[in-house]
């Protein structure tokens, strides 16, 4: 098993939840988190002053799928997140050691 974190643009989380519908993806976490990359911030105009916002709103996707589906999961996530400019997110992959349904009491794989 392994959980699949996106990092990506929050206008493109409804196209990346469609994404991973398609592929039978359907349990996902959101979180509205803020961050900064390779750009650093952008530099904004108010009232005639400029400031600098160097930490941007992104949207944190979790995802935990079977080891057999991590590939499509990461395909599905950036076609759909994918717009070509800086900042358009990461990917990160790591291994999860057990999953327990808390209603049910199923383990691992029953209960993804």
């Amino acid at each position: 098993m392994k959980r699949v974190v996106a990092i990506i643009r929050p206008d493109k989380v409804d196209a990346v939840k469609l994404a991973l519908e398609k592929i039978g993806c359907v349990g996902m976490t959101l979180t509205e988190v803020k961050g900064r990359g390779r750009q650093k911030g952008i530099t904004q105009q108010w009232r005639g002053r400029e400031f600098r916002v160097d930490l941007l709103p992104k949207a944190k996707v979790e995802v935990v799928v079977g080891a057999e589906k991590v590939d499509e999961v990461v395909d599905a996530i950036c076609q759909a997140a994918k717009t070509g400019m800086v900042g358009d997110g990461k990917i990160f992959v790591s291994p999860i050691e057990r999953i327990v349904r808390v209603r049910t009491g199923e383990r691992d794989k029953e209960a993804i």
